[in-house]
């Protein structure tokens, strides 16, 4: 029991830095009064006393603000940050090295009895600040849930999913990182706060390749009009031909940089 609290404070020390000393975590962190309480619970849960696991788990929501159901299976090294209206429900499990940030709900959406309606969270999942992760589904290893977020299906290892309803953004090998301090810091840490990714929301990159491929089409059309003036005139020096339209563009017109902003 003491080596696991030991780990607990350790992880809380390594990933948030407004914790000072492991003196201050022990009394002031609710994350970690939580699954205190909810091991409690848990004991007396798989021990057949479901009662007494839901009454230790009420009086944690109570003191924590955070809702764990007894039947709940979390992992080693599980930090709740801040914690403030957490819910996770009774089928749910929660992998190692975790990180779950205030006003998330681990839920399920069937109403069967006995079935997994919970989400699975593998080793290393962080989720950020009121994200909602809804069903009987399993969210990869090393997967970043955004802030606000609501996912319905399963997560890859390694993906970050955004968005209402999430959509699922894979890195690809040959992505670069970010470099810099926060995205540099996270990376020696292996951590990255509130599910932050420096990968680019799917919606925005399908709408700039959409911008990038107009501005594209509208260069080529003014080209073909400047090369269309030329032949004109040197047509014009042999004989009669017929007038280039009024409202033919010879430059450019499309804000392709701006309409790129608007969607970044």
């Amino acid at each position: 029991m003491f080596a696991r609290l030991r780990e607990d404070i350790a992880c809380i020390l390594e990933r948030d830095p407004a914790a000072r000393s492991a003196f201050e975590v022990l009394t002031c962190y609710p994350g970690l009064h939580a699954l205190l309480f909810h091991r409690l619970a848990h004991a007396c849960w798989t021990s057949g006393w479901h009662w007494l696991g839901r009454w230790f788990s009420q009086w944690g929501r109570f003191f924590t603000g955070i809702e764990i159901h007894p039947g709940a299976t979390i992992g080693r090294r599980v930090f709740i940050d801040h914690g403030m209206g957490v819910v996770v429900g009774e089928t749910a499990v929660i992998g190692d090295d975790c990180t779950i940030y205030q006003g998330v709900t681990l839920g399920g959406t069937s109403l069967a009895r006995g079935a997994k309606r919970h989400p699975t969270l593998e080793a290393g999942v962080i989720v950020g600040a009121n994200a909602q992760v809804l069903g009987g589904f399993t969210v990869g290893a090393g997967a970043r849930v955004g802030s606000n977020a609501v996912v319905t299906k399963p997560v890859p290892a390694g993906a970050t999913a955004v968005g209402n309803p999430a959509r699922i953004i894979e890195r690809r090998p040959d992505t670069p990182r970010s470099t810099d301090e926060h995205e540099a810091a996270a990376q020696r840490m292996g951590f990255s706060s509130y599910g932050l990714t420096d990968g680019d929301d799917p919606l925005s990159q399908a709408l700039r390749g959409l911008v990038d491929g107009a501005a594209s089409q509208e260069h080529q059309i003014a080209l073909l009009w400047q090369t269309m003036q030329q032949l004109a005139k040197i047509q014009a020096e042999r004989g009669p031909c017929p007038e280039m339209p009024s409202d033919a563009h010879t430059t450019e017109q499309f804000d392709a940089e701006g309409m790129n902003r608007l969607v970044k």
